[in-house]
């Protein structure tokens, strides 16, 4: 929100420069591509594309010799075969384009589905601290729809079309060659014209276009998804109107553009139709010159016609090429491989009842070439041992957990699992030994039980109940009409704070490993409940190892430590006792 914001700056795409970039520009796109599954499978599309498009040149040539040719009045011998071709190529025709779109769509879609569920899958296995997991919901939703369309765009709309036009400009050429070599020469200058220079010059065009474009498009996207998830903080400071004003002025600056974009496909639509029809005349004036024979003199002509029909979509074609690299960038940054939490093994391993977590010097970094979160920070975290840890916001609390949960790299020092670096600790493994509910834990847009049972799958209502009632929800969830399948919303947005809390906390304790790392869990509660359920949550987790972050001081006794941070160090640890009387 500019008017909000003043400093802030609406996230644009990198620009495009793939008129500048050459072929290099196409590498991600094949890469790509290949990656949603291989090429080859095209072949058959590629091959019929290419038979239906030379039947409807064929069809169109053959019935006009045949029209000049009966009209000469030969005998009905001469005209048999043509009349038979003439009704085959009708037949095929149809047959050719259908199988052709058929075996096309089947390639793509099998495609898109198949790179969707890599996107998704790279998206969900980047640690949250990951560049990738931190981009706008927007733009992820892009990631997973438009980019990934392109694999439909690239092989429907760019590839076959420019197959087939190929195909027929060479056939086109070497027939009429045979008949007569100046009008061959005139109808290969117009189809170089029409399939090279025209697409060219939308390319061009449709570069600098798409650029602005998708600036428009980040910039009405943003400012559309403020004014949605802000809208009740926009009202109260009465900005609202103003907010809702600067959308639609967005929203018109995007009209006006494509508009524009519409007027230049339009051009250069029309160019291509005067480059058909100027090809076409200059053919019958070539014919008629060189004393062609009155047959081909009409056949010629309209083969040229013809052949420009599959020119028709490449203006289109390269208009759409001059957009996919950017979006194949964007795909392909994502299935890089993001280290260790890139690659979840499935299902989560909960075979070991104890663990022994230790911290020795650790200093962790949230950017290269940013300021330390924690400095030298040690923790030993033998089975069963409980640790709080407390300190002002912003002390590197939190980042403390990332890190036990490998959600952030070490920049220095190393944190061991049971004695193996948390690295090269499986991901199964690790996620059976170390979970919690975490700083801005999710909840998801389904119902009470879902949000529950992933942390535990197969989980019976009794074991549910159980850990609504340590988070102490269990009262209220039974009171609700359709009790664990009440749905809560996008993020939880049905549940009040401190039901959106205790629910994260519930499927913690529901999973119930042999380290427990919580944060915050008592936010938003009034004290005497965060009293009761931090009671409660102590009693659940007996014998097992705890890291509990929070502000508040009651209840701590119960635990055998209490770290002090503050400015990423520890400044002070000891017994509930020590510390909290210091």
């Amino acid at each position: 929100m500019t008017d909000l914001a003043p400093g802030r700056t609406v996230l644009k795409p990198r620009p495009r420069r793939i008129e500048r970039g050459g072929i290099r520009a196409l590498f991600p796109l094949v890469s790509v591509l290949r990656t949603a599954g291989p090429l080859w499978r095209l072949l058959p599309a590629a091959a019929l594309a290419v038979l239906a498009d030379l039947a409807g040149t064929g069809l169109l040539a053959l019935a006009a010799w045949l029209i000049a040719r009966a009209a000469q009045q030969p005998p009905m011998g001469a005209l048999s075969v043509a009349i038979v071709a003439v009704r085959t190529l009708a037949v095929t025709r149809g047959l050719l384009r259908y199988g052709e779109r058929l075996a096309g769509h089947d390639v793509a879609l099998r495609g898109v589905a198949r790179l969707r569920g890599r996107v998704f899958g790279a998206l969900a296995a980047r640690p949250p601290g990951d560049d990738a997991r931190t981009v706008r919901d927007a733009d992820a939703a892009s990631r997973l729809v438009a980019d990934v369309d392109l694999v439909q765009d690239a092989l429907l709309r760019v590839a076959l079309p420019a197959l087939s036009a190929l195909a027929v400009a060479l056939a086109a050429f070497c027939g009429t060659f045979l008949v007569s070599p100046p009008a061959a020469l005139v109808l290969g200058a117009g189809l170089l014209v029409g399939g090279l220079l025209v697409p060219a010059l939308t390319a061009a065009a449709s570069a600098r276009s798409a650029r602005a474009g998708a600036a428009l498009r980040a910039e009405l996207a943003v400012r559309t998804v403020d004014l949605l998830d802000g809208a009740a903080d926009l009202t109260v400071f009465g900005a609202a109107r103003r907010e809702t004003d600067g959308a639609v002025a967005a929203a018109r600056r995007l009209r006006a553009h494509d508009r524009g974009t519409a007027l230049a496909n339009a051009l250069a639509a029309a160019a291509l139709t005067v480059v058909q029809g100027g090809t076409a005349l200059a053919v019958a004036l070539t014919c008629a010159h060189t004393g062609a024979a009155a047959v081909w003199s009409v056949t010629l002509p309209l083969l040229a016609l013809a052949a420009f029909e599959p020119l028709t979509p490449l203006p289109g074609a390269a208009q759409r090429l001059m957009a996919l690299p950017e979006g194949a960038r964007r795909v392909r940054a994502l299935l890089r491989p993001a280290g260790p939490a890139a690659a979840p093994d499935i299902p989560v391993d909960r075979a070991r009842d104890t663990a022994h977590l230790s911290v020795r010097d650790l200093y962790v970094s949230h950017r290269p070439d940013g300021p330390d979160a924690l400095r030298g920070v040690d923790l030993d975290l033998p089975p069963g041992r409980r640790v709080a840890v407390i300190g002002a916001s912003g002390a590197g609390k939190s980042t403390l957990l990332a890190a036990l949960a490998r959600f952030v790299p070490p920049r220095r020092g190393g944190i061991l699992l049971d004695g193996t670096d948390l690295a090269d600790v499986p991901e199964a493994a690790l996620r059976g030994a170390v979970s919690g509910a975490l700083q801005d834990a999710h909840v998801f847009h389904t119902s009470l039980r879902n949000n529950l049972v992933f942390a535990r799958p197969g989980a019976p209502d009794a074991e549910l109940h159980e850990a609504l009632d340590r988070a102490g929800l269990l009262e209220w969830v039974l009171s609700l009409p359709h009790g664990l399948d009440t749905i809560v919303g996008s993020d939880g947005d049905r549940l009040s704070g401190g039901q959106r809390r205790r629910l994260v906390l519930a499927r913690a304790l529901l999973a119930a490993p042999p380290v427990l790392l919580l944060d915050e869990p008592t936010e938003g509660l009034d004290p005497a409940t965060a009293d009761a359920v931090l009671a409660d949550v102590l009693t659940a987790t007996r014998g097992r190892s705890l890291v509990l972050v929070t502000h508040r001081l009651e209840g701590l006794d119960a635990l055998d430590e209490v770290l002090v941070m503050d400015r990423g160090r520890i400044v002070r640890r000891g017994t509930p006792d020590t510390v909290l009387a210091g």
